[in-house]
């Protein structure tokens, strides 16, 4: 698989496994007020601040055979998770978790405590109201969160080269198939793989800022 669909692949279904994730703990913040949340909230967007050699070196300590969860891992998907898509897309969900949940809680937080009040009031349970009331409120920043998330994943570098190495049609996404042509000295090669991503990218944040606007404008 050729770099170019295989960063694809990786940014597909990271966005597809991480957006629920991120909806329930977005919500979460957004509504609770349980004593240390801060502490939460700083343990989720670690990977904002966190350079992406350390968190790809604690990914690959974790996942590793000689590591418990590593192990527990191995055994449930018959195979090591390092050096591996599968341990990709483990990384790929720690790395973006940040860009899945801030959108979310943000759009959350903006729903007026007198609608979902008055949801209950009428008898909506409180899955009935996320379904029917806060839910549909809320799909633009859903809608930026997979954005973001799908862009941030195609462009990737620092985890997805200490967890999964550089193997040719199984790890080598993208940004390392730039890395490497750089090396080589291929610039017409990587050119044209820098100016996709950053095509992407441009078009990534032309849809978050209409969200945003748009999300002004209902408010």
């Amino acid at each position: 698989m050729s770099p170019f669909w295989l960063s694809l692949k990786l940014a597909f279904w990271t966005t597809i496994l991480l957006i629920p994730i991120g909806l329930m703990i977005g919500r979460f913040l957004a509504y609770s007020d349980v004593r240390g949340r801060a502490w939460l909230e700083a343990l989720v967007y670690l990977p904002l601040v966190l350079p992406p050699t350390v968190l790809g070196y604690y990914m690959l300590v974790t996942l590793s055979p000689n590591h418990v969860v590593g192990q527990s891992l191995s055994f449930v998907f018959n195979e090591p998770l390092v050096f591996s898509f599968e341990g990709l897309v483990l990384a790929s969900l720690v790395v973006n978790l940040p860009f899945a949940v801030q959108p979310c809680q943000q759009a959350f937080s903006a729903i007026a405590t007198d609608t979902r009040e008055a949801a209950w009031v009428s008898g909506l349970s409180a899955t009935k109201t996320f379904a029917r009331i806060e839910l549909p409120q809320c799909w633009l920043g859903v809608l930026c969160a997979a954005t973001l998330t799908f862009a941030h994943t195609l462009g990737e570098f620092g985890v997805v080269l200490m967890v999964g190495g550089n193997i040719a049609g199984e790890t080598r996404t993208l940004s390392i198939a730039i890395y490497d042509s750089v090396q080589a000295f291929d610039m017409p090669a990587a050119s044209g793989m820098t100016v996709a991503l950053l095509i992407f990218s441009i078009l990534a944040l032309v849809i978050v800022r209409v969200a945003g606007m748009q999300q002004r404008r209902i408010r």
